[in-house]
């Protein structure tokens, strides 16, 4: 009879710990969507200003807000709350071995590998690397009014060709490592959504 009961409080507690986890992949979707909104953002910032130095017409009102997503970079938010909860149970709590080994795939290996790239590879602080040599060709472009701000850009800038040149395979490398982290987003978001799904059919069996 003990061992029933305890037995089945292990039940409950492992199935009030998918349900968490479960709960914090669904607010990790939203984040890792954000981000992604936010690549795409700078995606369309670097065909904006690929034009402008190529000398090709572009609008003015779209300028500042390109020119704040361009560089912009992210950290890889999660929500991991459960996967503690978990492990200060301990793993072997989740019965089923090929969900245990999902999770903990997860958690320990793909969300770390995620972080660390957006948050620790030199090439995706774009600020960082980016910002200073674009901000010395093009702010001498810039119209800025009275009050500071930022108005629009001259058109055609005024660029040499070898900065023209600097730029373009800068912006090259911003695209490139912007669509390399929106296809590794993109396959978290799937792992994210088969484990919600094999955890909603652990949950359905009990």
């Amino acid at each position: 009879m003990d061992n029933w009961n305890e037995n089945r409080k292990d039940e409950v507690t492992e199935m009030k710990i998918l349900t968490e986890i479960s709960n914090g992949l669904k607010q990790d979707i939203k984040d890792l969507e954000l981000n992604e909104k936010g690549h795409e953002m700078g995606l369309k910032a670097g065909q904006y200003f690929t034009r402008i130095i190529n000398g090709q017409a572009a609008t003015q009102d779209s300028l500042v807000i390109y020119y704040f997503n361009m560089f912009r970079d992210f950290i890889s938010i999660q929500n991991i709350s459960g996967y503690e909860t978990l492990k200060s149970k301990g793993l072997e709590i989740v019965q089923n071995d090929s969900l245990r080994l999902e999770i903990i795939a997860l958690y320990e290996n793909y969300y770390n590998s995620l972080r660390k790239l957006e948050e620790d590879y030199s090439e995706l602080q774009f600020h960082d690397s980016y910002f200073k040599e674009f901000n010395e060709v093009l702010a001498p472009n810039f119209i800025i009014d009275e009050a500071g701000k930022i108005k629009g850009i001259k058109q055609p800038i005024r660029i040499a060709e070898n900065e023209k040149k600097i730029l373009l395979v800068y912006l090259w490398k911003i695209r490139t490592n912007r669509v390399i982290m929106l296809g590794g987003y993109q396959e978290i978001k799937n792992k994210v959504k088969n484990l919600q799904k094999h955890i909603e059919e652990e949950l359905a069996r009990n």
